[in-house]
């Protein structure tokens, strides 16, 4: 039987690892699961050996507030390894603390997949250099991170974006009006803060604040949030009651929301390119502490943060980072689109151009038999 460790540390990473693992179980169903996860990886049956919320954080400052919890994590996983010897490791994202794992595994002699390329094409390129080092097979979702890898020589692989599997809504659009309690006749704005507390706290205030001033120019909207896992309910509750603004709060069925919704007003991250494959227009914001938001802006060596616009290779949807992500820059960006139907018609094209250069579905599979295919000594 064997044994493969996995590492992912965000609710993205760790929706990805879970289907993974599904399909690396369907292939050999014999191979057991090990590592650090979240409740999609919990729920396939891989024994989690540490929680990773308990890990995870946004921004260079806010980091340091988890240094002992990583140096506790990392030294249990390493006991781990050390004792059970797993035939492979699996890094998903997440690169300040698998890179770490990265360099455990090489010295223990460990092979080391990673899967989903932390943005290093866009800041901090000298890690790379550890990649090329410590990781057998990049396996990246994205088209042009395979030249970037390749010249840097690393082995690596494109299988498509697994996203083009998941992202799609569950219920007809008639159905999911009817049971959110939504009005079809008025046209839906999604809020989507971000999956991590800090980050709610951060950009739902803001998103709050539009959303009123968007209400007084156009009173037919209704606003919906659909909640990410590891929000605690209350707070966000706490926080629409604040601002006096009625918004439908959704626990699950994201992808219903955003495909229900005319356009997202969302955090930078994974939500864009969900956004994008829905075909959503969007407004991107975000915003880090201060220190963080300088720190990063050293070291960042690209000219957009949203990937769909990395994507693009221009800005297709605005961005409004850090002082710019105010209430009324985001209301004044969504009207636009929500006023002239020949830039919103435009926008939707682009966002239909990059879907189609995003692969086949599939991605999950393909990679299932890279992984395998290492897992039983054959070349690649």
């Amino acid at each position: 039987m064997k044994k493969v460790f996995l590492s992912a540390g965000e609710v993205s990473g760790d929706l990805h690892g879970a289907h993974l693992v599904e399909a690396i179980r369907r292939m050999d169903p014999r191979i057991r699961f090990f590592g650090m996860g979240g409740e999609s990886l919990k729920s396939t049956g891989m024994e989690i050996l540490i929680e990773a919320h308990r890990l995870s954080v946004v921004g260079i400052t806010e980091a340091l507030s988890k240094i002992p919890t990583v140096l506790m994590a990392l030294r249990k996983l390493r006991n781990w390894m050390e004792r059970e010897r797993p035939d492979l490791m699996i890094l998903i994202d997440f690169p300040e603390f698998n890179l770490r794992l990265a360099k455990i595994a090489y010295h223990l002699g460990i092979p080391v997949v990673y899967y989903i390329s932390p943005q290093i094409w866009a800041w901090r390129r000298g890690r790379v250099k550890r990649i090329a080092k410590y990781i057998r097979k990049m396996i990246v979702f994205l088209p042009f991170e395979v030249p970037f890898y390749e010249n840097e020589g690393v082995d690596v692989s494109w299988v498509g974006h697994p996203l083009l599997d998941i992202v799609k809504p569950s219920l007809p659009r008639e159905e999911a009006f009817q049971k959110f309690g939504l009005d079809p006749g008025k046209r839906t704005i999604g809020l989507l803060p971000g999956s991590r507390p800090a980050e709610v706290r951060r950009h739902l205030p803001v998103l709050l604040r539009s959303a009123i001033l968007l209400q007084k120019e156009l009173p037919d909207l209704q606003f919906v949030i659909p909640l990410a896992p590891a929000i605690p309910e209350i707070k966000v509750r706490t926080l629409i009651e604040r601002h006096s603004i009625e918004v439908k709060m959704i626990k699950g069925f994201v992808y219903d929301m955003m495909s229900l919704s005319e356009l997202l007003l969302l955090a930078s991250g994974t939500a864009t390119l969900e956004a994008t494959l829905l075909e959503k227009p969007m407004v991107i914001l975000y915003k880090v502490s201060l220190l963080s938001y300088w720190i990063g802006k050293e070291l960042i060596q690209v000219k957009h943060i949203g990937l769909v616009n990395l994507l693009a290779g221009q800005e297709i949807v605005k961005e409004l980072i850090q002082k710019e992500a105010t209430p009324e820059k985001i209301a004044k960006e969504a009207l636009r689109l929500l006023k002239d139907e020949t830039l919103y018609q435009k926008v939707v094209a682009s966002l239909q151009a990059i879907r189609k250069n995003l692969g086949e579905p599939g991605a999950a599979q393909r990679a299932a038999q890279i992984i395998l295919s290492l897992l039983n000594g054959k070349e690649l």
